[in-house]
């Protein structure tokens, strides 16, 4: 049973075969179309190939877990995020431990070390907040923003028209900002 008798059915249909009946077969199809991409990317951050192998298998589990959870629609856009995400946690747990003489440079490196923090939490709330979105504006947002598409490219890829797809954008842009914001006061 080789691979390619599933080449005709996108990553899609593969999420939703996995979404109705839970069989991990499904998603490793997907994320076996994803390895050398995943591998590219953990490369870029970490160069080292047994550290970016490693961080795949790391991603692969974590896609495993949180797929099962929650819908994704955009796996190729998420499992980018999620490599990404991985990979600055690892650079951020290595800094902890290089020993550094001078002083200015320890406090260069803790604020550092603390925008690091302060990106992955800004990041990660932006990933629960896009999935609070509408489908609309989560789909164009995620088109534009995490794909780099244009309009006219989103035009043709979901059918709306150039109208909606600028009004989608904005309106998510803004409803995005709003729902990080309020997630990021502290409750009281």
């Amino acid at each position: 049973m080789g691979k390619e008798k599933y080449d005709h059915i996108t990553d899609n249909e593969l999420l939703e075969r996995f979404y109705s009946d839970h069989d991990n077969q499904w998603l490793g199809i997907v994320l076996q179309r994803y390895t050398l991409l995943l591998l590219g990317v953990c490369m870029k951050y970490l160069k080292n190939e047994e550290e970016a192998k490693d961080a795949v298998q790391h991603i692969f589990l974590k896609a495993i877990t949180e797929l099962a959870k929650y819908k994704v629609s955009y796996i190729k856009s998420w499992l980018y995020m999620v490599a990404r995400n991985h990979c600055l946690m690892k650079l951020r747990d290595k800094n902890i431990f290089i020993p550094v003489e001078n002083t200015a440079e320890l406090a260069a490196a803790e604020s550092s070390e603390k925008e690091l923090a302060d990106k992955e939490t800004t990041l990660s709330l932006l990933e629960t907040s896009l999935a609070e979105l509408n489908p609309e504006q989560k789909t164009c947002v995620t088109l534009f923003y995490l794909q780099k598409k244009s309009y006219q490219e989103i035009v043709e890829a979901t059918g709306f028209s150039l109208l909606q797809v600028k009004s989608y954008i904005q309106n998510g842009k803004r409803n995005l900002k709003l729902l990080v914001e309020k997630k990021m006061k502290p409750s009281g």
